[in-house]
């Protein structure tokens, strides 16, 4: 699916991302690492809104190094940004349409699409034609991810999903990740490990800009340096 090699990317002359492998396959992929660490960078270098220094980054075997974002979402790429960005004064269902509005292979799709989101999330059924701008932070969470979904991605990247987050809600989240990922490859940036491991199959830690360590989601439980560092424990 997605397979990235060699990666170098930054902002002016300052380069963030150093030598980044990473892959993610008919998986859950998590990605770890302290604030400032690179990993928004690396998300947007996938995206297309950082353009690589050097290496490569390939989908399904194709090149998309500085591919333009719009063309990266007809391609079956779907990114829930940290910020949400939805739009506020449009109800949730507008909201979640637009996800698929301008995808060829999804928009044909959209009213099966719709109904497997209200069944990951019952409660945007319920709220449909509620303005997304008067939902509680984790009901626009689940709106924006609900709107990725719907452009019926094959890779979903999450960009720090519990962030602002009720433990509760936060718990909900990595649910729905953990069923998600038996139809759709995801790539998920936490700084909330311990729910994390819980949802993904493999993970790698990045701190400086490089990942200083790759393992299944089982070994990083048990990984003296995640224990102390990432766990408290």
């Amino acid at each position: 699916m997605l397979k990235i090699r060699g990666l170098e990317c930054g902002y002016g002359r300052m380069k963030v991302i150093e030598g980044v492998d990473l892959e993610v396959g008919a998986e859950s992929v998590g990605l770890f690492g302290p604030n400032g660490a690179g990993k928004t960078t690396l998300i947007g270098a996938i995206m297309g809104i950082n353009k690589p220094w050097a290496g490569s980054i390939e989908l399904d075997g194709k090149s998309i190094n500085g591919m333009e974002t719009h063309l990266m979402a007809r391609m079956g790429v779907a990114l829930v940004p940290q910020e949400r960005e939805l739009f506020p004064g449009m109800s949730v269902d507008d909201n979640l349409m637009l996800g698929a509005a301008y995808i060829p292979h999804a928009k044909d799709k959209s009213a099966e699409q719709l109904e497997k989101v209200f069944s990951l999330f019952p409660i945007l059924k319920e709220r449909r034609k509620q303005l997304a701008g008067t939902m509680s932070g984790g009901q626009q969470r689940m709106v924006a991810i609900a709107r990725a979904l719907m452009s019926n991605p094959k890779l979903l990247i999450l960009d720090e999903p519990s962030l602002g987050l009720q433990p509760s809600i936060v718990a909900e989240v990595f649910e729905v990740l953990k069923a998600l990922k038996k139809t759709v490859s995801i790539l998920v940036t936490e700084q909330n490990v311990r729910e994390s491991l819980k949802s993904i199959d493999r993970g790698y830690v990045l701190e400086n800009g490089k990942i200083v360590i790759e393992d299944s989601a089982e070994g990083l439980k048990t990984n003296p340096y995640v224990l102390k560092s990432y766990l408290g424990l």
